[in-house]
Formats: structure tokens, C-alpha cells, sequence
């Protein structure tokens, strides 16, 4: 009987070593992908802080983009030939590096 009750008690210890083990194991798994969720989140935040504090400078920079677009639309669009320049020879205009005669 005393031999048999070791048998189980030992048996039952093996078994709640693997699953200890196990858990282990399964806790470190965890602890890793929490640690990994974090760090996804901070850099979330970072950047969406980043974000928030240049967004005038951003929107400036978008408004004087659109600006100076509207302003070479009206410049090509009215045939402003205040850019061209003329070559050394004779009656050859360039305008962006074609020859017009």
C-alpha cells in the first residue's frame, strides 16, 4: 500500500512538473507578445504625436504647394514668355531645353 501510494504521489508530481513546465513556458509566450503589444503602441503614440504637433507646419507647407501650383498653372496656361531665354544663336529661343525657330 505504502509503495503504491508512493507510485501515485510520484506520478502525480511528474505530472504537475510538466504541466508547471508547461506553464512556464506558456507565461514567457505571453509576457513576449504583451511586451511586443506595447511596444506597437508606443510607437503608435510617438507617431501620432508627431502627427498632431507638426500638422500646421504640414497644412502651411500643403497650402504654399497648392499655392505655387495654381500660380505655374497661370503662368503655362497664359503663355507668360517671360521665362524664355535666348540662346547665343541666331533667333533660336529655348524654352526647357528645345530649340523653337
Amino acid at each position: 500500500a505504502d509503495a503504491k501510494s508512493i507510485a501515485d504521489k510520484e506520478s502525480h508530481k511528474a505530472e504537475l512538473e510538466t504541466r508547471l513546465q508547461k506553464s512556464g513556458a506558456e507565461l514567457k509566450s505571453t509576457m513576449k507578445a504583451g511586451m511586443d503589444k506595447a511596444e506597437q503602441l508606443r510607437d503608435l503614440h510617438l507617431e501620432c504625436d508627431w502627427l498632431l504637433s507638426n500638422f500646421g507646419a504640414r497644412k502651411e507647407a500643403r497650402a504654399g504647394e497648392v499655392d505655387s501650383l495654381k500660380k505655374a498653372k497661370a503662368v503655362l496656361s497664359g503663355a507668360d514668355f517671360a521665362l524664355v531665354q535666348r540662346g547665343a544663336t541666331a533667333r533660336s529661343v529655348k524654352l526647357r531645353g528645345a530649340a523653337l525657330q
